[in-house]
């Protein structure tokens, strides 16, 4: 009996999911490599909109198991993270920190003090890692970027998504915000 190429299992690191974050996860490190060519608006509709794909992208990833933990490289210097953050953090401009509650804190009411310009800057680190590793010629590095890149997501970048969003969307809807608390306290 023939065997059809449908039939074949495919290897988990070259499926559609891993392409498409990788595709993802390219765009976002193209965008943030070159922010200072754009103005503050376009930087946080671009974070507005690519965030939740990453998050997406990122929670679809497959299982890796791991034949060579060896595998493990980094790529992004310091003063790559440094230029990226600056960049950010010049853009965003008084609106880099924010306050958030997090649930891992002993208090749980505390709010702990992040910057805008520093989430989004680690989340490059991780998804740049991501991507050059993936483009390495052996398979052994291919398995271990997917494999990093959802451990990743799961312990660190997903955490700082979630966060730096909410703040997005603060930053991107508060100006509305006030016209309808101020129409609110006109009727009082």
């Amino acid at each position: 009996m023939e065997r059809k190429e449908n039939d074949v299992p495919r290897d988990p690191v070259y499926s559609k999911t891993v392409l498409e974050m990788l595709t993802v996860a390219n765009e976002y490190c193209l965008f943030l490599e070159k922010a200072e060519n754009y103005d503050r608006q376009d930087v946080l509709l671009f974070l507005q909109k690519i965030c939740p794909l990453i998050y997406i992208k990122a929670s679809l990833l497959p299982a890796i198991e791991l034949n060579d933990e060896d595998a493990a490289e980094h790529f992004v210097t310091e003063e790559e993270w440094e230029g990226v953050f600056n960049t950010l953090h010049l853009k965003f401009g008084e609106d880099d920190l924010y306050y958030f509650i997090d649930p891992y804190e002993r208090s749980h009411t505390d709010a702990v003090k992040a910057s805008l310009a520093e989430n989004f800057t680690d989340i490059y680190q991780d998804l740049k890692d991501f991507v050059l590793l993936y483009q390495k010629p052996r398979k052994v590095s291919i398995e271990y970027a997917v494999y990093e890149c959802k451990r990743l997501f799961e312990t660190r970048y997903g955490f700082r998504l979630v966060r730096a969003h909410s703040a997005l969307h603060y930053l991107l809807n508060k100006e509305g915000d006030k016209g309808e608390l101020h129409d609110l306290l006109e009727t009082l």
